[in-house]
């Protein structure tokens, strides 16, 4: 609420008092009306009026076709109304708007002179209504242009009830002069306004699209492999310990980071994202922990590093093992201290985040080779998760490509396409090389298809396809993981057809179910074991032809 300066003398100080209420208004309209109905308290004014130009869409597209720019009347004060205070002019729409140069006001405008006239015995030329300038017993005119930065943002024009005095010039050129600063602020604090509600209207949206792109990336988990990592991220979600992540390219570690971060206690702050295998090796630091204007070359501004961006929330390290040796050690500091310093500056900077970390290499190896600070490595694999390749879980693939097949027929507009055995049995024969994200684009590219005939998918022959790592090999890497419980040579064959895939599927739902008393659903119950929906458990329970006994 402005509190407005009491004035005790009209004759002066309504002048001082206005220039000083004028400073403290941040809405154009309301300085408007302050100005007019401070004049009105005058009794040698008789009415007041205020003209700005016409800055509406319409008129700066009818200013690009080659018409004229006009002035909006926005506000008039005006005696006979009754009430001495200011109004807005009930005027016609057509009477309300001046092209600059036409007429006097747009003269003043057009010129950015100021005028002051005196009425003389006939009336002036602009005197259009002789019976209401002897009615009102107007004497004088003073017309003010209202400057800022040599842009014309309006017109201020007074009527007198007596010939303007120099004193009365004067302060009215004071008051436009100051009227324009006012305007300019005002509108700069309703732009800015405007600019913050668009922004945090944005900012819920980008919130749902997010939420909503979240929830369409659930983690498919048919697989015991799949349910494993579940269950892991549901142990170390709500703690603030550091994760590693590891896996090959494409099987959906980032997916893993965000599920990670969106049942933590810090859900409700951001997840800042740095892939580290797409900065270039000087800008490291300066992508980390922020710079200051001029530290070095192209440092035009200053810049928040992602630490402090993921202040409160996760930083998620994505191809962490990409992270050049001499810049680990900084990146273990901060790990260690919580602090950092921009580029080019001494203050130190402390921020509460919470490390997740992904990568494809294995990190022991980079360590052997002097690639890697263990140091680090220790630092980042607290909790380690390991996400076995596609490969290695081909019952993950029908429901995950189901799950793609609806998604991408929806964003197309597309008539969902029959997904039949056939295409199953393809999908599961081939190794998936780029894993999920590779399953995903042969499906995308497979939807497209079907715009012109049945679905088809477009795999490359058994000849062409991209060696994929032995059988032997894979069991040899994944399983020497610390995420997963070691086994021996004999406990899993390397190869397993469809029926003995299901039957072993069969055997652990079973043993799942029996230690859980045959509780599906709810707290302690076979779902929430699994890592599923009670209605995928039991739709997978049908499926497999499992009852409870008796």
């Amino acid at each position: 609420m402005v509190h407005e300066i009491r004035c005790s003398d009209p004759a002066v100080d309504v002048f001082k008092c206005l220039l000083l209420d004028m400073a403290r208004q941040r809405s154009v309209q309301a300085l408007l009306h302050l100005i007019v109905d401070r004049l009105q308290s005058r009794e040698d004014v008789a009415v007041s009026r205020i003209w700005l130009t016409d800055s509406s869409p319409s008129q700066q597209t009818a200013e690009r076709n080659g018409q004229p720019a006009v002035l909006q009347l926005e506000v008039c004060s005006d005696e006979t109304a009754g009430t001495g205070s200011s109004s807005t002019s009930t005027q016609s729409p057509a009477q309300r708007q001046i092209a600059i140069g036409e007429g006097l006001v747009g003269r003043i405008a057009a010129t950015g002179e100021h005028l002051e006239l005196t009425v003389l015995n006939p009336p002036q030329e602009w005197v259009t209504d002789p019976a209401w300038v002897s009615r009102e017993g107007i004497r004088g005119l003073i017309g003010h242009p209202l400057a800022f930065q040599d842009q014309v943002l309006g017109v201020l024009l007074v009527f007198l009830r007596q010939p303007p005095t120099e004193e009365v010039v004067t302060w009215l050129r004071m008051i436009a002069d100051h009227a324009a600063t006012a305007i300019a602020t005002a509108r700069a604090f309703e732009e800015i306004e405007r600019l913050r509600t668009r922004l945090e209207q944005e900012n819920e949206y980008l919130r749902e699209e997010v939420h909503a792109a979240q929830s369409s990336g659930e983690i498919t988990a048919v697989s015991s492999a799949m349910a494993r990592v579940l269950e892991q991220l549901k142990l170390v979600a709500p703690t603030d310990t550091s994760v590693l992540i590891l896996g090959e390219s494409g099987v959906g570690k980032e997916l893993i980071a965000r599920a990670i971060h969106s049942r933590s206690l810090r859900a409700d702050r951001p997840m800042i994202t740095v892939n580290c295998a797409s900065i270039p090796r000087e800008l490291f630091e300066s992508e980390f922990f922020g710079h200051v204007r001029g530290s070095f070359t192209g440092a035009v501004r200053d810049r928040a590093g992602r630490f402090e961006l993921a202040d409160g929330g996760t930083l998620f390290l994505d191809e962490v093992g990409e992270i050049p040796l001499e810049m680990q050690g900084k990146l273990l500091r901060v790990l260690q201290e919580g602090t950092w310093e921009r580029i080019g500056e001494e203050q130190t900077r402390r921020a509460n985040v919470r490390i997740v970390a992904a990568t494809n290499r294995n990190l022991e190896q980079e360590i052997a080779a002097g690639r890697f600070r263990q140091d680090l490595y220790y630092r980042l694999s607290v909790f380690p998760i390991e996400v076995l390749p596609l490969r290695l879980r081909k019952e993950d693939i029908p429901p995950l490509a189901m799950q793609f097949l609806r998604q991408h027929s929806q964003r197309l507009g597309l008539p969902l396409p029959v997904l039949r055995q056939k295409h199953m049995t393809q999908l599961q024969n081939y190794a998936w090389p780029g894993n999920i994200r590779e399953l995903q684009n042969v499906i995308e590219r497979a939807v497209i298809r079907s715009r012109i005939g049945p679905l088809q998918l477009d795999l490359p022959p058994d000849d062409e396809a991209p060696p994929a790592p032995s059988a032997a090999t894979d069991h040899a890497r994944f399983r020497s993981s610390s995420s997963l419980p070691p086994v021996g040579e004999n406990d899993l064959p390397e190869l397993l057809t469809d029926a003995e895939v299901r039957q072993f599927e069969r055997t652990n739902l079973v043993a799942v179910l029996e230690q859980h008393s045959w509780k599906i659903s709810g707290k302690g119950g076979a779902a929430e074991f699994l890592g599923l929906h009670p209605a995928t458990l039991s739709s997978r329970l049908r499926s497999l032809s499992i009852r409870r006994p008796g």
